[in-house]
């Protein structure tokens, strides 16, 4: 089983995902790292060069490969939503959590990012509103769940993924069970 990270640019999909996985001791991918890697280049520089449309195009196929494969924690590119084949295919082959953020708060986090290729515009907070828009419907239509990301520590958001799929039943089966209490032990009777 995957657990699978959609979102908005910049709502944490990386960080949180690598904490999950290095808690629930599973391997973790990030897709975007991955098209990098088989591009040889940054998606920036490929989006410059060839386009959003091609650059979906590579996107689509990493995400259908990785679906199938990869038994862990996946951070999906902001945009991963916008195909339907990508949305059928995240939802179905894992365990889908869109990390719900205002675009104000991604804001914050991202206004001085210069690898984020939709958010080089003049307007970068008009542009995530925009995007916030166009694709909130998409992440909720691909989730399984929906954790408001908000201003809580990582460890907090972690916990409350963990709660999530615990309570689902959706705990990979791998992963270290909760901690349990110590057995009471009473002294031995004297003789």
């Amino acid at each position: 089983m995957s657990i699978i990270f959609v979102g908005l640019p910049g709502s944490g999909k990386t960080t949180i995902g690598r904490h999950l996985a290095r808690r629930l001791a599973m391997p973790f991918v990030d897709s975007d790292h991955v098209i990098e890697q088989g591009l040889g280049c940054s998606i920036r520089e490929f989006f410059a060069r060839e386009g959003e449309d091609r650059f979906r195009d590579v996107e689509q196929q990493v995400l259908d490969e990785l679906t199938q494969t990869h038994q862990g924690v996946i951070a999906t590119g902001g945009g991963a939503v916008l195909r339907e084949a990508n949305r059928r295919h995240l939802h179905e082959r894992g365990q889908v959590i869109y990390l719900r953020s205002n675009p104000e708060d991604v804001f914050r986090r991202v206004r001085h990012d210069t690898a984020r290729p939709l958010l080089q515009v003049d307007d970068p907070l008009s542009r995530l509103l925009a995007l916030y828009e166009a694709r909130d419907p998409l992440y909720r239509e691909t989730a399984h769940f929906v954790i408001e990301t908000g201003r809580p520590s990582v460890a907090t958001l972690v916990n409350m993924i963990v709660m999530q799929l615990e309570l689902a039943g959706q705990m990979p089966v791998h992963a270290p069970a909760p901690a349990q209490p110590l057995a009471k032990v009473e002294p031995a009777a004297k003789p």
